[in-house]
């Protein structure tokens, strides 16, 4: 098992920018490719980013690229997106995810999930 605690979120402002912490814990949580998902109100839980388990490749929605940057402290166990440039369509719950490197990463599966943190963007 994998646990999953995001922390970061909070209001931001257009153009402005916010991170986001993810911290693993369990079973060797450094050996897992994780993911940022994010979910705004009345829609569909979207796939934002992804890095490979030892950092050497990424992925990233469209709507995000250039904009925010995924990346990983495996000595901490957690992995951070830092979103720059803010549009208030990044408005959502934002999930941190987990699973073992079986996948390419632009797959959406993932096993262990965290709780969401809330990401408000006002214009």
């Amino acid at each position: 098992q994998v646990q999953l605690v995001e922390s970061g979120g909070g209001l931001g402002q257009a153009g402005g920018s916010l991170r986001l912490s993810c911290a693993a814990s369990g079973r060797t949580s450094s050996r897992y490719d994780m993911g940022w998902f994010r979910q705004a109100p009345g829609k569909e839980r979207a796939y934002v980013a992804a890095i490979r388990w030892n950092g050497g490749s990424s992925y990233y929605a469209n709507s995000v690229k250039g904009r925010f940057t995924i990346s990983r402290d495996n000595a901490k166990n957690t992995i951070f997106l830092q979103m720059n440039s803010l549009k208030p369509e990044d408005t959502a719950v934002y999930y941190c995810a987990a699973r073992l490197p079986i996948y390419g990463l632009e797959n959406r599966q993932y096993t262990y999930w965290g709780q969401g943190t809330q990401v408000t963007v006002s214009s």
